[in-house]
């Protein structure tokens, strides 16, 4: 309850500030470049550098990547068929494609199948969801809203992301022991992403632009919160026959809302970003109803 209060809480204070005038117009800019270059490494790090992987967890990690490659093609192929501009199908691809796997899809694995299970949200989180957005994400951000670049730039825009940067300086420090203060440190500056990102969200919301941008919205909440995950379900239980309870918390992270993050990269590449916000902004509210008939139908897996 109390991380879905901080959810609510900073939501309406980013709308309230802008309301009010009490902030610049420039500050989700500012804030997202803090949870770009501080919030996301920090958290890389963490958790990158503590995580147990298991070779029983292999469909958690690939979830991401399933969900992010299908959704891929189902937008390209609508946005073809649809007339949507580069920009709102590159909007589509990143937030529709990628989950919140871990700001509400680890609360709601604790509220739904208990923290013994929290650990099959963290692999798919940091092995699926952020290393595909430090990857995959960022290079289909660049290519929507530049267009093609060659392949030495594109590496070079991966390997200067930040968050990537911490992933792999968490990889190579996995041998090294960190002190309790450094973890808590960490612990303390990822902790500002959800309230930062949400705030930001809040404030870049503009529901008198819900109808310019109806159609897109309807396209990406539809995949992200039922398409997507039926494929998932499809792949992994009805043609792999794969069941028990790490595979029922890998389907239900499937089905999680839009990532926050993966919004903060689209904005800051100017994917369509009255699109991105709704997304998001109505995403996380409907997942909140849309997760229970997820729970309910994965029962019997």
């Amino acid at each position: 309850m109390s991380n879905l209060l901080l959810l609510i809480i900073c939501f309406l204070a980013g709308i309230i500030l802008r309301k009010t005038g009490r902030f610049p117009e420039s500050t989700p800019a500012a804030l997202n470049g803090f949870i770009i270059h501080v919030s996301l490494p920090a958290l890389a790090i963490l958790h990158i550098h503590r995580l147990t992987l298991d070779s029983s967890l292999g469909y958690a990690a690939g979830m991401a990547w399933l969900l992010f490659g299908a959704g891929a093609l189902f937008f390209r192929i609508v946005g073809r068929v649809a007339g949507f501009s580069r920009d709102t199908v590159g909007a589509l691809v990143l937030v529709g494609g990628l989950g919140n796997t871990s700001f509400v899809g680890l609360p709601m694995i604790e509220a739904y199948y208990g923290r013994e299970l929290l650990g099959v949200g963290i692999v798919a989180d940091m092995c699926g969801s952020f290393l595909l957005l430090s990857t995959l994400g960022v290079m289909a951000a660049v290519t929507f809203s530049s267009g093609e670049l060659p392949f030495r730039q594109m590496v070079r825009k991966i390997l200067l992301f930040p968050p990537f940067q911490a992933l792999l300086l968490a990889l190579l420090l996995r041998p090294v022991p960190f002190p309790g203060e450094l973890n808590t440190v960490l612990q303390r500056i990822g902790d500002t992403l959800t309230p930062l990102a949400l705030a930001s969200v809040g404030f870049q919301l503009r529901l008198g632009e819900l109808r310019t941008v109806l159609k897109p919205l309807a396209t990406g909440l539809l995949y992200k919160l039922f398409l997507g995950p039926a494929v998932v379900y499809l792949l992994y239980v009805v043609i792999c026959g794969g069941h028990g309870p790490i595979m029922r918390v890998t389907l239900f992270e499937a089905a999680m809302a839009p990532m926050i993050s993966a919004g903060i990269v689209a904005v800051d590449h100017k994917l369509n970003p009255s699109l991105v916000t709704l997304m998001i902004g109505l995403g996380i509210p409907l997942s909140f109803l849309t997760l229970p008939i997820w729970w309910w139908l994965l029962q019997g897996v």
